[in-house]
């Protein structure tokens, strides 16, 4: 009893884990874009960057780049994109395929390649329509002519077919675990060369290739999962352009959006914050005649403190007292002037009246001498006359 219980649970716990793997796997392959894991922008940035095309699958696959994100057979491992060249006259229609197992692949791309009787090459980037759905071409214009273009017109030209298979892959190559899409599509920007541009076209320019890529095309996905096409999985647009169109606009809206909730979510805070003196009188009242005792607070609390005079910060009062000081200045400056002027003037004076006064005096002293004189003589008259008087 006790195995048959056993036996029962490991055969239960088996079917659940197949069952959740088969939903995991069904929930991945219809809620992913398939068209999100390769960008033909950067598939034809990397043509035009190529020698060869030798080169150009090894770079398609270099696993330091990692231009592919694609897993369309959902081993949770980046699927190997193989190159399939066709050549008609001066057509070359250059296929991507990528290798989902044992002869079995899936057109991702298709790159038209001609030159006309003008020698002027034209190149388109055609994503496959049931992965990019109708019409999804670019027309990369190069800022330089690219070197690849030298290999295929040249004499016996051999159309190049890869030899790279399932389970048989490069020494350079190994595989990696897809990525979510946002991190593809960050890390996918650096592998596009800014110097070139990239048009968006919605025709095919050469109709022989459209015939070519018909005859030889590979589709081992379609017809494993015909209900993932792009018409299936984006029922509102129609191609893989029209999606992007419609991403950015949805960008753009959300962006408006957020930007309009946060505006309101201010004006909500600001009008809540505001307060309505019109209605609260009480409220207001209290108010004024706190801030005027408040007021008188501050005015009683000002006239109490003494105020500090600096001399050095009011300039009308400095200038009113230089002025005194020059006023003074000059007064004094006038005094002593004035002083100097009348010493000099009495001093002048004074010599003046003594020159005058010298001669006057001169002549007095010799008045005085000569009457000095004369009366001595008079009074030696006198005394002879007196002598001969007693003689």
């Amino acid at each position: 009893m006790k195995t048959k219980l056993l036996l029962f649970a490991i055969l239960t716990t088996l079917v659940t884990g197949c069952s959740t793997a088969q939903d995991r796997t069904t929930i991945y392959a219809k809620n992913g874009e398939i068209s999100d894991n390769l960008d033909l922008k950067a598939v034809a940035s990397v043509f035009g960057e190529s020698s060869n095309l030798q080169d150009f699958e090894r770079r398609l696959n270099d696993p330091r780049l990692q231009l592919s994100n694609l897993d369309l057979n959902y081993d949770n491992q980046v699927d190997y994109l193989r190159v399939i060249e066709s050549v008609e006259n001066r057509t070359h229609v250059i296929v991507i395929q990528a290798v989902l197992g044992r002869d079995m692949f899936q057109d991702v791309a298709t790159i038209d390649v001609e030159k006309d009787r003008y020698n002027n090459v034209s190149i388109q980037v055609v994503g496959d329509i049931f992965m990019y759905g109708p019409n999804y071409i670019y027309e990369p214009v190069y800022y330089r002519t690219p070197a690849i273009y030298a290999s295929f017109w040249i004499g016996n030209y051999r159309p190049y077919y890869s030899r790279w298979n399932w389970n048989y892959y490069p020494t350079y190559y190994y595989t990696w675990n897809p990525f979510p899409v946002y991190r593809y599509r960050s890390n996918i920007n650096h592998c596009i060369n800014v110097h070139n541009s990239y048009r968006y076209v919605s025709y095919r320019s050469n109709y022989r290739a459209s015939q070519i890529c018909a005859s030889t095309r590979n589709n081992a996905f379609e017809r494993r999962y015909p209900d993932y096409s792009f018409s299936r999985r984006n029922n509102d647009v129609v191609n893989r352009y029209e999606l992007d169109r419609r991403r950015d606009n949805r960008e753009v809206y959300s962006d408006n959006r957020n930007v309009t909730r946060y505006q309101a979510n201010t004006d909500r805070n600001y009008s809540a914050s505001r307060v309505e003196p019109s209605r609260r009188y009480a409220d207001n009242n209290n108010y004024s005649r706190e801030n005027t005792i408040q007021r008188r607070d501050e005015n009683t609390t000002r006239i109490a403190t003494p105020v500090r005079e600096e001399p050095t910060r009011n300039y009308t009062e400095n200038a009113g007292y230089n002025r005194r000081e020059s006023t003074t200045r000059t007064e004094v400056e006038n005094n002593s002037n004035n002083r100097r002027s009348s010493s000099s003037r009495e001093y002048s004076t004074q010599r003046t009246e003594q020159r005058t006064a010298a001669p006057s005096e001169n002549r007095r002293s010799e008045t005085n001498r000569s009457n000095t004189r004369n009366e001595s003589q008079s009074s030696d008259g006198r005394e002879n006359r007196g002598g001969n008087r007693r003689t």
